[in-house]
């Protein structure tokens, strides 16, 4: 490509040049108290009453973590490190130990998490921890209303992660995400919540 061709293709750009009431942010201050009073005329709701109406949370919300229990209580963590290993945040610290030979609800277990911790405030809820579990043992839940007077309160230990289990079980805010299928969880979520029935006496909306 010649000289004269790459000069031609190439585009500058211009500052844009301002009036005086541009200048002054007058047209911006306008327009927003134009949209304030809009709005405070309206009639309807702006602002979310927090924490009188909790918010709607969608089925792929990524909140507190938790650990998940199998079928007989225990942990279903098998101290593998891949969620530690994938965590690009650096905030999951676990410690193996080996499972106990002379117990027999242990007998399928080499290893089991001794220590399990997150650090909620160093957590960038990316999702990456239960994806790369091979066994489904550590989630995001809906849990979203996370709070500490100290950091030490901020750092989650295997037994405050075991009992947002059971406080998500009993709440029956269960999280869809590592319930994998071909559509992904909240899609399918969603597609089950409009092939159920109607509720008596409705029809259903086309």
């Amino acid at each position: 490509m010649s000289e004269t061709k790459k000069k031609k293709s190439v585009k500058w750009g211009e500052e844009p040049k301002l009036s005086v009431l541009d200048a002054l942010y007058l047209p911006a201050i306008v327009s927003g108290l134009t949209t304030a009073m809009r709005h405070a005329v309206s009639g309807k709701p702006m602002t979310r009453q927090y924490p009188e109406v909790e918010p709607e949370i969608p089925p792929n919300y990524r909140g507190v973590h938790r650990l998940n229990r199998d079928e007989e209580g225990r942990v279903k963590c098998v101290a593998c490190y891949m969620c530690q290993t994938a965590c690009p945040a650096n905030c999951i610290e676990i410690i193996a130990a080996p499972a106990p030979k002379d117990d027999p609800h242990w007998k399928d277990r080499d290893k089991y998490p001794a220590t399990f911790t997150i650090d909620e405030l160093r957590c960038i809820y990316c999702g990456m921890c239960e994806e790369a579990c091979p066994v489904d043992a550590i989630e995001l839940t809906s849990v979203y209303d996370l709070t500490g007077m100290t950091r030490e309160e901020m750092i989650f230990d295997k037994e405050k992660l075991l009992s947002v289990f059971d406080q998500t079980v009993d709440s029956g805010n269960d999280p869809v995400r590592t319930n994998r299928g071909i559509l992904g969880p909240a899609s399918e979520a969603s597609q089950k919540a409009k092939d159920a029935p109607p509720p008596p006496g409705r029809g259903r909306r086309g």
